[in-house]
């Protein structure tokens, strides 16, 4: 059956009243093997008290004991191998994602590239289009230029045939005037 070991730190653990400090010596011949040799076992522990009546129960306990051990490490071994499945999980998930945004930043980068190079050819082509407008501004001016000069040479011809025409009138009335001076 097992025993519990009551006592309080630094005391006798068969109850000799004795307290002893981490400096004073142990005494040889205080006639208590556990205050001559020091133990591992704290207050509350529990020791097995063998005898010679079961010693094959005890065996038997030992052995299930040790085999629900063994289960349970490999519990644990399991459960360690799902940890380092789960973080290997998570570890590609994150290279993944890594490289995914990695990806997305170059593709913004090609686009922002791809965006300014639009901009300088709609600034070209802006540059381009206001240089057309003065030119067909200055082509319009000439054409409205020409087309006075023309209207103007219209006039000054127009104005010369009619004084070809007062001309001839003028000479048919001196030819009218003389055939009948004639007669």
């Amino acid at each position: 059956m097992p025993a519990v070991l009551n006592r309080t730190p630094n005391t006798c653990r068969i109850s000799c009243a004795q307290a002893w400090s981490d400096e004073t010596p142990i005494p040889f011949d205080s006639g208590h093997l556990s205050c001559v040799m020091p133990s591992t076992l704290g207050a509350g522990d529990v020791v097995n008290i063998r005898g010679d009546k079961d010693p094959l129960g005890e065996r038997s306990k030992d052995f299930t004991a040790a085999e629900a051990a063994r289960h349970e490490a490999e519990q644990f071994r399991r459960l360690a191998e799902e940890a380092r499945e789960v973080r290997d999980h998570h570890r590609e998930a994150l290279e993944t994602v890594r490289q995914e945004r990695e990806r997305l930043r170059e593709t913004a980068e090609s686009a922002r590239l791809a965006g300014e190079q639009a901009r300088m050819a709609a600034e070209t082509a802006r540059t381009a289009s206001e240089d057309a407008r003065i030119a067909a501004d200055a082509a319009r001016h000439a054409v409205v230029d020409a087309v006075r000069a023309t209207a103007d040479a219209l006039r000054a011809s127009l104005e010369q045939m009619r004084v070809v025409e007062d001309m001839r009138r003028t000479l048919r009335e001196i030819r009218d005037v003389n055939k009948l001076d004639s007669n």
